[in-house]
């Protein structure tokens, strides 16, 4: 298409983003979401999520809770990482390489730059440290750098794992140790050609035997064709002593976060699903990681509702898929996930947190906040909470952008909040 007609079309989704639309009640949140009929049209609602600083304000937690911003000027903080000794380790970077194929996709990375920080990509893993548990982290160092758009950390047994987005490392890790002792030993590669989903989660067995890596799709739905998914949008289960890896669920259009549910041991993801289908589809979702399982994509979503846009169709898969636990909402961009403690309160005791980076493509902005689903025996029971908002404010500028979330086990929420390039820290009043 010629650049006219590029610039064309340009101009219409920015005079879209600019008009009011859809609100945040036409959202299906829970474990039996009622879905919309599907809509196409030639673009997507896009609104910019017009970026501006925190100044003297904060992100806003409940009542008996407070937030501090524990490290700032850190170059895209995504995943975050609690060691035994309370150090907080940070991953930072931006991968990705995935060309754009359509005049829409330029026009969707326009609109999303808008709202990204202008920080480069730091490609390190930083460490802080509140030596005297004051709550300020009076050190802040480079733990280890020259890494590959570092994002899912882990550890286990004196190892620290790092899935960069090109390859599954590890650093051997002494207690109280501020640098890494040497270069990372590669376990294994990770699927790393044009990365249009680069970001590589990472989750570890109890037992330290298996690492769990999350890896996306390399499109939106197959617009690149099957070949380039090989090996994508699963959950692959890796032998941590040996590297040998295998498909532990499938279907999986873009599981951005793992964690491991105490007491059971069983895996949970949260995951961004396919777009284009209008505003209010499809859900992304936080779910149960089964083992052997397949998830629907490309072929269906939430079990068997059918996506024509995937060809050829395959019946038999949309007959094996099944349906996620818990819908989070359409394009809310979980990126974040991590079970809860007792030490969190009451209300807060049993359950996860999840970080919602926030959507680019509806009309009313969604997501843009860290919420908390509650849990009853094991499963997601009830209406989602607003644990940690303000992100987004009521005049429609965006001051931050969660991702990560980890639970100290000190009782305090971590959240990377990967636009203002700030980790909070949330605890309950004493």
């Amino acid at each position: 298409m010629k650049a006219s007609n590029t610039l064309t079309l340009l101009s219409a989704a920015l005079l879209l983003s600019a008009c009011g639309g859809e609100g945040d009640n036409t959202q299906a949140r829970g474990p039996d979401p009622k879905l919309p009929e599907q809509q196409s049209s030639l673009l997507p609602s896009m609104k910019i999520a017009e970026p501006t600083p925190w100044g003297n304000e904060k992100p806003k937690v409940p009542d008996g809770y407070s937030v501090t911003a524990i490290a700032t000027d850190l170059a895209i903080p995504r995943q975050t990482l609690v060691l035994p000794n309370g150090d907080i380790l940070v991953a930072e970077g931006r991968g990705g390489s995935a060309a754009k194929l359509k005049p829409k996709d330029v026009i969707a990375s326009v609109i999303k730059a808008q709202g990204n920080t202008k920080v480069k990509s730091g490609n390190r893993i930083t460490l802080l440290r509140d030596a005297d548990g004051d709550g300020t982290y009076e050190l802040k160092t480079v733990f280890a750098d020259n890494l590959n758009a570092p994002y899912g950390l882990a550890f286990a047994d004196g190892k620290l794992y790092v899935a960069n987005q090109d390859a599954l490392v590890r650093f051997d890790y002494t207690d109280g140790q501020t640098k890494a002792s040497g270069a990372p030993v590669k376990v294994t590669d990770l699927p790393a050609q044009i990365n249009h989903h680069w970001t590589k989660s990472l989750a570890v067995s109890d037992d330290g035997r298996h690492l769990y890596v999350g890896i996306g799709s390399n499109s939106n739905i197959t617009e690149r064709g099957m070949e380039v998914e090989i090996d994508r949008a699963m959950v692959w289960q890796v032998d941590a002593t040996t590297g040998a890896h295998r498909p532990y669920a499938t279907g999986l259009r873009n599981p951005t976060a793992l964690t491991i549910q105490p007491d059971s041991g069983q895996l949970w993801t949260v995951v961004n699903e396919r777009d284009e289908l209008g505003p209010d589809l499809v859900p992304d979702y936080l779910t149960s990681v089964r083992e052997g399982a397949f998830y629907g994509w490309p072929y269906s979503y939430w079990g068997q509702n059918v996506d024509p846009r995937a060809q050829p169709q395959n019946p038999a898969k949309v007959a094996a898929a099944i349906k996620p636990d818990y819908s989070l909402g359409s394009h809310v961009a979980a990126l974040g996930v991590d079970f809860s403690i007792p030490a969190m309160g009451e209300q807060f005791a049993e359950g996860v947190f999840v970080g919602e980076h926030g959507s680019w493509n509806r009309d009313n902005p969604v997501g843009y906040k860290v919420i908390f689903v509650p849990f009853s025996h094991g499963k997601p029971a009830g209406q989602p909470i607003d644990f940690a908002t303000g992100f987004r404010g009521d005049d429609g500028k965006t001051r931050g952008r969660p991702v990560g979330v980890t639970v100290d086990p000190k009782g305090a929420l971590i959240i990377a909040d990967d636009l203002a390039n700030t980790i909070w820290r949330v605890t309950r009043n004493q």
